[in-house]
């Protein structure tokens, strides 16, 4: 056999045995974003079996940019021991007491490496088309490469099924719309819709990304700026201890929830 050959056929094989194995899971994340590994890293260390699927070809989300291109960015005492679980480091800052800088490449690296070293599984290139739902409860996704969604191709997608699902999507909270409008889901917010993101506030941002972190329906949770966006919570910026200690706090809410 060609080398060429073993190079394919191990690809190919390999991947087809780790898609297979993560077509049930306990829990599917979608989105692969700061707060979404996070969780997915708790969740693996607890045991959950947790793959993520990101659209896009590198995870990470808004993290790689930093703010406006400059790759820093700004994290608050109370996330460090976050960052210190993942070996990501930072530096305080003199002139503002209980804040800190780190390299934003850094942190995204350090997620995707972190969550990935624990034994979370991430699908990218994966785009979330539709949502499983049967008896009353998000039971799963219905997944497509994105390549095929982008370019408006004819093919039919691949399901998920999953005990959770964690919408961890950002600004958009596209599975949360999914499941309002095509489910006809009724959330755990004030109108039973989605209450739309405010503009910038960070130290509401900032609380308010953790409180508004938790299950909305029967098996569908919200982690990060989706979470926001679903509750009316305010945007923040390039300050990221609230996505971290939001992706946390998902984790462990998803935690109780496979224990019942």
């Amino acid at each position: 056999m060609s080398l060429e050959n073993v190079i394919s056929r191990a690809i190919v094989s390999t991947f087809t045995q780790k898609m297979l194995s993560y077509l049930e899971v306990d829990t599917a994340i979608v989105g692969g974003g700061p707060s979404a590994l996070v969780a997915a890293r708790y969740l693996a260390e607890a045991g959950v079996k947790v793959a993520i699927f990101e659209r896009k070809l590198a995870p990470g989300g808004g993290t790689w940019g930093g703010g406006m291109l400059f790759n820093e960015v700004v994290v608050q005492d109370d996330a460090l021991p976050i960052l210190d679980d993942f070996g990501i480091r930072h530096a305080p800052l003199a002139d503002a007491p209980g804040y800190h800088t780190l390299d934003s490449v850094e942190m995204a690296s350090g997620l995707i490496f972190g969550a990935v070293k624990a034994g979370a599984k991430i699908f990218n290139s994966v785009s979330v088309e539709d949502i499983v739902f049967k008896d009353k409860k998000v039971n799963g996704l219905v997944i497509n490469w994105t390549p095929v969604e982008r370019l408006g191709m004819h093919v039919d997608p691949l399901t998920v099924i999953a005990e959770c699902v964690l919408d961890g999507t950002g600004h958009p909270s596209e599975i949360m719309h999914l499941a309002t409008e095509k489910a006809k889901i009724t959330l755990d917010t004030p109108t039973g819709k989605i209450e739309g993101e405010r503009p910038m506030w960070v130290e509401s941002g900032e609380e308010s990304t953790v409180k508004n972190t938790r299950e909305y329906y029967p098996g569908l949770f919200a982690c990060g700026m989706s979470a926001n966006n679903v509750m009316g919570g305010y945007r923040m910026g390039p300050i990221f201890g609230g996505m971290l200690m939001s992706g946390k706090k998902a984790a462990g809410l998803i935690l109780k929830s496979l224990k019942k």
